[in-house]
């Protein structure tokens, strides 16, 4: 059975994985050919991934493929499909632009989890825990190399999209790990992060769908704006996940990145609350003994209830407001976008980000 004869169901599906969207976003007949149209650009990507990822040394050949066959949703493929939809829809340009910027994510998270010593990745060992560092750091370079050459295939305005979008990838981590500079705002320091880290990749799998796909011109930016807004809303509710005692949702312990010394926008805003407000400062405090390793340790039932106080006080629902904030003006920025399937599929997306966070 092909794509575009494949029960609804099961391309509703996997767009539902990808972007939370669901079967009745789908009612119409154009809908439902839209909803085809991603699910054979899907297959497609995923077949051409586990082609491209394939190498002859041995060793090579399994780190590389080993978080690609881990899962994943897909998102920035599924976000390259979409916007080609303005234009003249998938054809191969936008299925190697959609992979070219699948294995650059991929890249990313090999060296994203030795940066914060991550002993877990979708849900089995980091890539770092199972063969060090140095094997870990190589196999990101080898996939961003195999990634450029990927791009490169579609001209030098994409590499030109690709180095950009690298250096933002790599200015992003360098800043986090460096923090904010002396008269930086930590918040604003913070949100630059994650526009860059997460933002400017997310960003360009929207641009060059809508640029491959031969998009009127008009729409390349809105969209473009549109991923990089609402890859800051996903880290923000990120943050709110990570506090979360379901186990089974996040993959991981509560307050994982927050032992980790990762920063987050809810321990950013405690810290200005603890400025002004003493059980704010009590809080901090209790949290910050654990992560910096200053005093006593506290137990970890002790961190664990630390925690629930985090996800409880009003610096969550701070955090929970800034995310729905980044998603509204990422719809927003879809203004110029016609009505239909393409808008329509965009819009419920910023929707389920936040809903993530219920």
């Amino acid at each position: 059975m092909n794509a575009a004869a494949a029960p609804l169901s099961r391309r509703s599906n996997t767009l539902s994985s990808s972007l939370g969207l669901g079967e009745k976003l789908f009612a119409s007949s154009a809908e439902r050919h839209f909803a085809a149209a991603i699910e054979a650009g899907l297959d497609e990507v995923e077949s051409g991934l586990l082609e491209q990822m394939s190498f002859s040394d041995e060793l090579a050949d399994v780190t590389s493929r080993y978080l690609l066959e881990a899962g994943g949703k897909r998102v920035r493929p599924t976000l390259t499909l979409l916007t080609a939809q303005l234009g003249e829809g998938n054809n191969p340009s936008v299925i190697t632009a959609a992979q070219a910027v699948e294995i650059t994510h991929l890249a990313s998270l090999y060296h994203d989890d030795v940066m914060d010593e991550a002993l877990v990745r979708r849900g089995v060992p980091s890539a770092q825990a199972v063969w060090g560092n140095s094997v870990a750091i190589l196999t990101g370079d080898l996939l961003f190399a195999r990634a450029s050459n990927l791009i490169a295939s579609l001209g030098e305005r994409a590499l030109t999209i690709q180095s950009n979008t690298f250096e933002r990838l790599v200015l992003g981590q360098l800043h986090e790990t460096t923090g904010p500079l002396e008269g930086d705002d930590p918040i604003e320091h913070y949100l630059q992060v994650l526009a860059d880290k997460t933002g400017s990749l997310i960003a360009t799998a929207a641009l060059v769908g809508a640029i491959f796909g031969n998009a009127d011109e008009a729409y390349r930016d809105p969209v473009q704006l549109f991923g990089e807004r609402i890859g800051v809303a996903f880290q923000l509710i990120d943050d709110v996940i990570d506090l979360s005692a379901e186990f089974e949702q996040t993959g991981k312990t509560a307050g994982t990145d927050l032992r980790a010394g990762v920063p987050t926008l809810p321990l950013l805003y405690l810290r200005t609350a603890a400025a002004t407000d003493a059980e704010a400062s009590d809080l901090l405090a209790r949290i910050e003994r654990d992560v910096t390793g200053t005093g006593q340790p506290a137990a970890d039932t002790d961190f664990a209830a630390a925690v629930a106080e985090l996800r409880a006080h009003q610096v969550t629902r701070d955090t929970l407001a800034e995310a729905k904030r980044w998603s509204d003006h990422a719809v927003e920025a879809l203004a110029p976008l016609p009505d239909g399937p393409v808008k329509k599929a965009l819009t419920r997306f910023a929707e389920a980000i936040v809903e993530r966070s219920n």
